[in-house]
């Protein structure tokens, strides 16, 4: 089963975009994704919908921050996205008939469920000036080793989105 990226991409692209001078395109951010600005664009259309980015149109336009990233968590970022499935667990039957398949079906569901309350708590406790003070702190700690390259997925110790136009991940 393919697992959903979404919510890392997005996180991936809000904090490019923090670091960045100016308004990105869906086509740079899209490449960052490894996706196609079709793509992007519909995920961005919620996080505009619920006010964390704008769009700039014409030329010198893309997309941009419309709020500071302390005030933006990653469960607000989930919500965003549509609140995608966190846990996928497949049912052997949706609606069973045998009281075995009962008693697997809510033990499943009610692991799923306390599981994804979990998740939901901790990422309404992560903001993305969070994270950005991880990668800052991070970087620093590469310099500080004398690092010109980072090791951590090829990723250049001054990372920009358009890295990932040379990047295999």
């Amino acid at each position: 089963m393919k697992q959903n990226s979404q919510l890392s991409d997005v996180l991936h692209v809000l904090l490019h975009m923090a670091e960045g001078e100016g308004p990105a395109t869906s086509e740079v951010l899209a490449t960052a994704m490894q996706s196609h600005p079709v793509v992007l664009r519909r995920l961005m259309a919620g996080l505009r919908d619920a006010g964390f980015v704008v769009s700039e149109k014409g030329h010198g336009g893309g997309w941009v921050l419309s709020c500071p990233l302390d005030r933006i968590t990653l469960g607000d970022v989930y919500q965003a996205l549509g609140a995608p499935p966190l846990v996928s667990l497949g049912f052997r039957e949706d609606q069973p008939t045998c009281l075995v398949a009962l008693a697997v079906n809510d033990a499943l569901a009610g692991a799923a469920q306390e599981a994804e309350a979990l998740l939901l708590k901790r990422f309404g406790a992560v903001t993305l000036a969070a994270l950005s003070a991880d990668f800052h702190r991070r970087m620093a700690q590469q310099k500080t080793q004398g690092k010109g390259k980072s090791n951590l997925s090829g990723h250049l110790l001054q990372h920009t989105l358009q890295d990932h136009s040379h990047e295999e991940h």
